[in-house]
C-alpha cells in the first residue's frame, strides 16, 4: 500500500447553528458538536484507509470557546498518523464571525479509527507521510499518545514506551 498525506484525507464540513442545537445559554450543545465532529472525522479515516472504519475512542476534546447560536461553525479533519490498522484523526473547529468573516479556532478533538471488512475484523491501512511542520508535530505526537494510552491501559509496559522514557524514568 503506498503511504498517504494526511491533506489526501482532509474534510470540511460548515454549516450553521440553529435554534433547536443550543443549549439555554443559546450556544450550540457539546453533544452536538461532537456529534459534527465524529462525522468529519469519520469520513477523513474513510478517505485514508479507504475502508469502513468504527470509532474507536475520542482521545482528546477541548471546548476552548462557546458556539454561539446562528454561527458558521466548521469542523476540519485530517488522519494525523496511520498505524496498522487503527488511525489518529486530528479536528480542528473554526466559528465564523458573522460580520467580518474572520475565522477563530475554537475547539479542537482527537479521535481514533479502526479499518474494518465487511465482518467488521480490523484491516491493514496506508501509511501517512506528513508534509506541513503541522502535520510533522500532530505525526510525533500522535505516537506519544497511542503509547501513553497502553500504557494506562495496561497493554504495554513503561518500559517498553519508547515515546514516553523520559516520563517514567
Amino acid at each position: 500500500m503506498a503511504p498517504k498525506t494526511p491533506e489526501q484525507s482532509k474534510t470540511t464540513m460548515t454549516d450553521l447553528v440553529l435554534p433547536s442545537e443550543t443549549n439555554p445559554l443559546n450556544n450550540l450543545f457539546g453533544g452536538e458538536l461532537l456529534a459534527r465532529m465524529d462525522r468529519a472525522a469519520s469520513i477523513a479515516a474513510r478517505r485514508h484507509s479507504r475502508r469502513i472504519v468504527v470509532t474507536a475512542s475520542v482521545n482528546h476534546v477541548a471546548f476552548n470557546r462557546a458556539v454561539p447560536l446562528g454561527s458558521v461553525v466548521t469542523v476540519e479533519a485530517k488522519v494525523s498518523r496511520a498505524f496498522k490498522t487503527s488511525m489518529e484523526v486530528f479536528l480542528d473547529v473554526w466559528i465564523e464571525d458573522r460580520e467580518s468573516g474572520v475565522r477563530t479556532k475554537a475547539n479542537e478533538a482527537i479521535y481514533t479509527f479502526v479499518a474494518v471488512d465487511e465482518t467488521g475484523r480490523p484491516v491493514a491501512i496506508p501509511e501517512i507521510t506528513p508534509e506541513s511542520e503541522l502535520e510533522k508535530a500532530r505525526y510525533d505526537a500522535a505516537l506519544r499518545r497511542k503509547q501513553l494510552s497502553l500504557v494506562l491501559a495496561g497493554k504495554m509496559k513503561a518500559h517498553d514506551a519508547t515515546e514516553l522514557k523520559a516520563l517514567f524514568e
